[in-house]
């Protein structure tokens, strides 16, 4: 068994319940454990993260990370989302920025290791699933081999309900602290009104299903494919199905008809040795605990095409596909526009 005694880890701290939790793990396992804290400019989940690292007596690091925040995420987010399409900021953020980060800082101070409080395991450069009720693994499909190589993971065996034991148990000052939201630059989640904030957005255009005007939008930008639309339509739920952002148009359909079998991916991105030929694998479209059928998988440089053995709910063009051998996470890329 690996000797961990006062071996160096460099930990994503925000200042929540999970990653202060991770940081009891790690030292009980014998880690000294080093805090980052990625500054955006929050003023008040800086001070959470202090305080966090002030009563687990770790030292913290701030780290402003606006700038490449703005150049890797929020800008592609905001001009995917303007041309129809539905982009992960988490998935887009974590190899560009936060990891990126994690390794510069473990670098800078001698730690051999770096460690988030992602809900999936690490084990030995593998990334794999973590517990069914909470898997983030998804959200980690897109890391580079040498971030994950580096990576320890010590909440993969946990369940959320049993990280909030173990905070009351340590006595930590954030136990009882809500989940910080999943987007960290747009806290309350309204999207249309982020993306309204910072540039010009698409104005009304009209719903059509099957060739004829059923409907009128208030914007492409607040519309994803596979959204189910208000109302009835001649009795029928309807769901959109595609979004043409060239003529400010959404194409809606019937549930039914938002399966597919086949999807393109670009952009893929492997962790494990590139494979030359077609390989077996299950795909992941969306963070779901569901939807993850087993599919053949034809490589092609960096992109793919994706034939599942059961059909696929609506495959959002800009969203993450992550592909799994069994639970081990073995690459993610782009779903292409094409899809």
């Amino acid at each position: 068994m690996r000797d961990t005694q006062r071996e160096k880890v460099v930990l994503g701290l925000s200042g929540g319940v999970d990653s202060s939790v991770a940081a009891c793990l790690l030292r009980e396992k014998g880690f000294e454990v080093l805090g980052l804290f990625l500054d955006i400019g929050d003023a008040g989940a800086r001070e959470a993260a202090a305080n966090a690292a002030g009563s687990l007596g770790i030292e913290l690091e701030v780290c402003d990370i606006r700038e490449e925040l703005e150049e890797h995420v929020c800008g592609p987010f905001a001009r995917a989302y303007l041309c129809g399409q539905t982009p992960n900021p988490c998935v887009m953020c974590n190899p560009a920025v936060k990891f990126r980060n994690l390794i510069r800082a473990a670098d800078r101070r001698g730690a051999r290791f770096i460690a988030t409080g992602h809900y999936a395991r690490a084990e030995q450069g593998r990334i794999l699933r973590g517990l069914p009720a909470n898997d983030q693994s998804y959200m980690l499909c897109r890391l580079l081999p040498e971030q994950a190589e580096r990576l320890l993971l010590p909440l993969g065996g946990c369940e959320k309900k049993e990280v909030r034991r173990l905070a009351e148990r340590y006595g930590l000052v954030n136990a009882s602290r809500p989940d910080s939201m999943e987007i960290c630059f747009i806290p309350d989640r309204d999207y249309a009104a982020w993306l309204a904030g910072r540039c010009p957005v698409p104005g009304p255009g009209p719903i059509l299903w099957n060739g004829r005007q059923v409907g009128v939008h208030e914007g492409i930008h607040r519309w994803t494919v596979g959204q189910r639309l208000p109302g009835l339509y001649d009795g029928r739920k309807l769901y959109v199905s595609r979004i043409d952002a060239e003529n400010s148009r959404i194409i809606a359909d019937v549930w039914e008809e938002l399966f597919t079998r086949e999807l393109s991916v670009r952009d893929l991105r492997w962790l494990i040795p590139e494979p030359a030929s077609p390989i077996r694998a299950s795909v992941q479209v969306r963070h779901t605990r569901w939807e993850r059928p087993e599919c053949t998988v034809y490589p092609s440089g960096e992109n793919a095409r994706i034939e599942c053995d059961s059909p696929l709910r609506a495959p959002a063009p800009g969203q993450a596909a992550a592909l799994y051998d069994g639970d081990r996470l073995i690459g993610g890329g782009w779903i292409d526009p094409e899809t």
